[in-house]
């Protein structure tokens, strides 16, 4: 094994953080962020997206509303889609959390220490999640344990693909530039670690909180400390 390949959400972090404490601050501040910047450039690219997925084959994007585009992105937040412009625009908003010292990015207590470990024993830490880098990147430096930034060498969100398809990995695998069979991948999603098995990488399913044990062709561990 060359590298792991974490998820976030459920994996290193968990899963009441991200939809008690980061969604919560997204939604509220959501209004203001877009309005704020709704002509200043900061997220033009995010706004065009945003405007051409509602407007769709129909009419003109610059005829969407801002107030569209804040219900539509509230809307988003509320069903949890995994839209790369959302997933954008929430990073930005809860970097001034994050760096303000509002709120601290959670992590399970037998993650810093294995993340060391495996940086001393030379494996590359990668890291494979819906949330934007930026978001990664915020999450971890400004985490409960302190700034574990300089553990991870790459980072890698939903514009390289999504996570339950196998191009997605092979895409990782080239960026890496490693075979597949030197990945171990990481994620409490069974359909994510099928796409990553489907290209032979090495898969474990972490399981953080009680569930059913059901056949299953992944590993299943309860802490990184079992890897």
């Amino acid at each position: 094994m060359k590298a792991i390949l974490s998820d976030i959400e459920g994996t290193t972090s968990g899963i009441s953080f991200v939809h008690q404490t980061l969604f919560p601050i997204a939604y509220q501040e959501m209004d203001s962020f877009v309005r704020m910047n709704w002509r200043s450039g900061f997220i033009e690219e995010e706004l065009d997206q945003v405007r051409k997925e509602i407007a769709g084959t129909e009419r003109s994007p610059s005829e969407v509303s801002v107030d569209k585009v804040i219900d539509t992105l509230r809307q988003w937040i509320r069903s949890d889609k995994k839209h790369p412009a959302l997933k954008s625009i929430q990073g930005k908003i809860w970097r001034h959390s994050f760096e303000s010292g509002r709120i601290k990015g959670h992590v399970y207590p037998d993650v810093p220490p294995n993340f060391r470990k495996w940086k001393t024993n030379g494996i590359v830490i990668a890291i494979f999640s819906s949330g934007s880098i930026e978001a990664q990147q915020l999450l971890f430096q400004y985490s409960e344990a302190g700034d574990l930034t300089p553990l991870i060498s790459h980072y890698f969100d939903t514009t390289t693909g999504p996570k339950q398809d196998p191009t997605s990995y092979l895409l990782i695998c080239a960026r890496l530039g490693l075979d597949p069979q030197d990945i171990l991948f990481l994620s409490d999603i069974v359909e994510e670690l099928d796409a990553a098995q489907a290209v032979e990488m090495q898969t474990v399913k972490v399981v953080r909180e009680l569930e059913p044990v059901s056949e299953s062709p992944h590993q299943r561990i309860h802490s990184f400390d079992d890897i």
